[in-house]
Parts: structure tokens; C-alpha cells; sequence
């Protein structure tokens, strides 16, 4: 038996094969195509993220040689508040889904707060009013698509996340339900029920009848059952991918984190069964729902980490492959004066400027490739040191060590880089694939597959421990010269 989990992200579309040990069995993975209709717009095809998440699937079972009736559960992971709409009917979506990166709904956001509706926003929800969330992306569909607003009204239509549409599709249609991480990252959640919450619904004029039922994030859901997989598996695990990481790096207790480098970067510290209000750009979200309790984490988000090495060799072409960044990075023994702010999409924690905008700045004659990419390597770390800073500030305590996951940390510059930075060691695990593995413990676990939180911790592993070993002066200065260019990149896009 194994436990098959989908891990749907932002640029592609995984498939991961687990034994009962946590090992991987078999991968599978394909891109789809990113979509940018104007300036702070991202767009995906709900239609190619269904379809791409199928094939892994099928591929990933074949490669491990497992059949369907070995499966002993379906977990799921996924890219967190992009947005959409379905026709309940057809299935059909009626837009677009609006990916978590998009900002077309800022100015929504402003006249929310001038409205003066933010206070009751943070306090229901744990979070702010931002593009990023949910909330506003419905509302903007709404608004914005023919007729969408009179069919929701008539109760035709559908809302999900990602895990949504994953969990309509699989299911035939025969379930609409998403899972308490995924909503508490709608806007629309409040974290002190556990429920959707009809002020907030009246606030942003969305109709109850498109929301999901909310599920934990460990118990059986539904089975697999379409043409596309006719495996009749149980979906029995669905979390949002950080919570998922974190679930999945053994970050079981109060007081552990983990930052997942990823398109974006997100650190999640466990605060218990206690939800933690915070005074320093932070977020409050659920962590996962197990046997009807929540456990809640403090969330900071760096909406752009992983894609700015993207953006260095598809806008810049300085690099061929990603894997190249580090080489070139370590040709020089410093960015030699250059600062990359990478706010692409505005910034996120502890800013949350929609806003800001990328900024390079400090160039000279002598400023080559080389530089430009130690610089973005060293913006990933900065970002991350000023959510730490932030977490730290809310929680009362310093960080031991910081856990880490997602594709950028097989780079051993960045991983020492942003250990000098933050000046505690960062943790790499032997398992790399922890988001996925996170939705698999929580699948298996609801099953029986494994038997409790003390099982899978002891398979927690550590691939390679990185100490800070430059001084703190020069981790200080760094950290002067970015706030420097931040403040430069921010309120780009807004009045002159």
C-alpha cells in the first residue's frame, strides 16, 4: 500500500508516490502556462491545472508501480487563494482562476479600509486587506464577468481554491467542499468559530450559496471517481501547501517553523490551539483541522522568492537553467553594492505595499551577471530575515533554528547565506518533497496508514545543518543597505 499525494502549486502541477516509511516511491511533474493580461494580473486555465494534475497522477502511479486498489489514500495540496468560478452544472468555469499573486483587486481593498472595515476584517479573520486573499477576487468575478453575480444569486455557480476544484473534479462533481487552512485564507473565515462568517459575506456582497463546506484537514472527504482517474481511492487529507510544509517538516508542536522557498517564500511558526493576533505585518491562519480542533500558525509571506530567479532567466536571460543561479552567484564574493528588491507583485511581509515595485539599484560600470544574481539571492534571504524579525516580535521568543523546504534549498549559497543573515542555523531535511509529504501524513493518518504524530516525527531526517559563519556586523549592514532599496521600490505603482 502507499499514499498518493497531489501537490498542485503555482507554475506546476506534482504528483508524489509515499511508502509507510515517508519515502518517495515515484514524482511526476508538468508545467502549465502563467498568464499575465496586464500589468499585476496573473491568470491560470482551471481547465490545464485539472488537466496537468490528472497526468501526473496517472504518471506518478505507473512509475511506482503501484495500481489504484494499493492506494490507500489521496492527499491534497495546493497553491493557496487563487480564485474561481464554476458553473454547478457543467463544471465549467466561468473565468479564469485569479492566481494568489494577482493585484487587480488593490483598489477594492483601499475603499474597504476607507471604509473602515479593516479593523473587523483582522479581528474575524487574522488577516488584511490585501489582493492576495480571496475575498476580493470573488468579488471582482463577480462584478467583472456577465452575468456571474445573478447566477451565483440563483445559487448556479461555485467557489474554490484550488483544493476545491481538485476535490469537485475528482469526486465527479459529487462533492463541493474545501478544507479549514484553504478557508481561512479567503477573507471570508472566521478563525474564532471555524466558520464562514456572514458579516464578512455582507461586507464584500458575496452570496453564501457559492461557498464550499469546510472539512478538516485529515478526515475522508470523498472518493476519486471521473474519467480521469477511476481509482475510487479515498481523498482523505487536503491542506494549503505552506500548512502542508509545515505538517510535513514535523513542525507538530508550539514554537517550531519552517520557511518554504518556493515561487513565493512563506515562514509559519506553530502558536498551538490558540490563535495569535499580531502587531508586525503578520498573519494568523489555521495550520491544519484534526478530529474537530484546530491548531493555528503565524504566517509571513514573500510573494516573490523562487520566481525571481525565474524572472533572471526568462526577462534577463542571464541564466539558462535555475540551477545555474548558484555558479554564477559564487563568481563573485559579493553583489559588489547591487540591491535587488524583487516586488514584482508589491510586497508582502512585513509591508504589505501592493504597490512597491522591482527595483535594482546600486549599479555601476563594474556591475556584471554575476552580481545581479548573488543580489537576488541575497533579496530571498533579506525577505525572509524580516519575516523572522517580525515572528519573533509577535511570539516573544528567538527562533533556534529555521527548518527549510521547496525547491531553492538544494542551493547551498542561498541556504548559507541565509543562515549569516538571520544568524541562527537553518535545517534542511533528507526528505525534500515535505509539502506533499504534509498532505500525505495528514491522508494517512485519517486512514490509519499511520498511527498517530509521534510515528511520522521519528521519520523526520536531516540532510544538512547550516551554521551562521559570517559576523553579525556585516549581516546588519546587508540588512541596512536592502531596507534602503525597499523603501525605494515602495508606493511605486501608486499617485506620484
Amino acid at each position: 500500500m502507499a499514499v498518493l499525494a497531489l501537490d498542485q502549486g503555482t507554475t506546476s502541477s506534482r504528483a508524489i508516490v509515499f511508502n509507510q516509511a515517508g519515502e518517495t516511491l515515484a514524482v511526476a511533474q508538468e508545467e502549465f502556462a502563467q498568464r499575465f493580461p496586464q500589468p499585476g494580473w496573473v491568470e491560470h486555465d482551471p481547465e490545464e491545472i485539472w488537466s496537468s494534475q490528472a497526468a501526473v497522477a496517472r504518471r506518478a502511479l505507473l512509475r511506482a508501480g503501484v495500481d489504484w486498489p494499493d492506494v490507500a489514500a489521496v492527499g491534497l495540496t495546493n497553491q493557496r487563494e487563487t480564485t474561481m468560478l464554476w458553473d454547478r452544472r457543467t463544471g465549467r468555469p466561468v473565468h479564469h482562476a485569479i492566481v494568489w499573486q494577482d493585484r487587480r483587486t488593490a483598489p477594492l481593498c483601499e475603499e474597504l479600509r476607507r471604509q473602515g472595515l479593516e479593523p473587523l476584517f483582522r479581528e474575524r479573520t487574522g488577516l488584511l486587506l490585501d489582493p492576495y486573499f480571496c475575498g476580493t477576487k470573488i468579488r471582482w468575478l463577480l462584478d467583472h464577468v456577465d452575468g456571474a453575480r445573478e447566477r451565483a444569486e440563483r445559487g448556479e455557480l461555485a467557489f474554490g481554491t484550488v483544493d476545491s476544484w481538485l476535490i469537485w473534479k475528482l469526486t465527479g462533481g459529487a462533492v463541493h467542499a474545501t478544507d479549514a487552512t484553504n478557508a481561512s485564507r479567503t477573507l471570508l473565515f472566521n478563525l474564532h468559530t471555524g466558520m464562514w462568517d456572514d458579516d464578512l459575506l455582507d461586507a464584500l456582497a458575496i452570496p453564501r450559496s457559492l461557498l464550499p463546506e469546510i472539512r478538516g484537514s485529515s478526515e475522508e472527504i470523498g472518493a476519486v471517481d471521473c474519467p480521469d482517474l477511476p481509482g475510487k481511492a479515498k481523498i482523505a487529507g487536503v491542506a494549503g501547501d505552506q500548512q502542508s510544509a509545515l505538517f510535513g517538516q514535523c513542525c507538530t508542536r508550539p514554537g517550531l517553523a519552517k520557511a518554504t522557498y518556493g515561487t513565493g517564500a512563506f515562514v509559519l511558526l506553530n502558536t498551538g490551539e490558540t490563535p495569535v493576533a499580531s502587531a508586525n505585518g503578520l498573519l494568523t491562519t489555521v495550520a491544519w483541522r484534526r478530529g474537530g480542533r484546530d491548531t493555528f500558525a503565524l504566517e509571513g509571506s514573500v510573494f516573490i522568492a523562487g520566481a525571481v530567479v525565474q524572472w533572471l532567466r526568462d526577462g534577463l536571460g542571464i541564466i539558462r537553467h535555475a540551477g545555474e543561479i548558484e555558479r554564477l552567484a559564487a563568481d563573485v564574493p559579493d553583489s559588489g553594492g547591487v540591491v535587488l528588491v524583487p516586488a514584482f507583485v508589491g510586497l508582502g511581509t512585513p509591508w504589505w505595499d501592493p504597490d512597491a515595485r522591482g527595483t535594482l539599484i546600486g549599479l555601476t560600470r563594474g556591475t556584471s551577471a554575476a552580481h545581479i544574481a548573488r543580489a537576488a539571492l541575497e533579496a530571498i534571504g533579506c525577505q525572509i530575515v524580516d519575516v523572522v524579525r517580525a515572528m519573533e516580535a509577535d511570539a516573544g521568543r528567538q527562533l533556534e533554528e529555521l527548518r527549510v523546504d521547496g525547491g531553492a534549498v538544494r542551493n547551498d549559497l542561498l541556504m548559507q547565506l541565509q543562515a549569516d543573515l538571520l544568524g541562527v542555523p537553518v535545517v534542511r531535511p533528507a526528505t525534500a518533497e515535505t509539502t506533499a509529504l504534509g498532505a500525505a501524513y495528514l491522508a494517512g493518518l485519517a486512514v490509519g496508514y499511520w498511527r498517530d504524530e509521534e510515528e511520522i516525527s521519528k521519520q523526520w531526517r536531516v540532510d544538512r545543518r547550516f551554521e551562521p559563519s559570517a559576523d553579525q556586523e556585516w549581516a546588519e549592514a546587508s540588512l541596512t543597505q536592502w531596507h534602503r532599496a525597499v523603501e525605494r521600490a515602495r508606493g511605486w505603482a501608486g499617485p506620484a
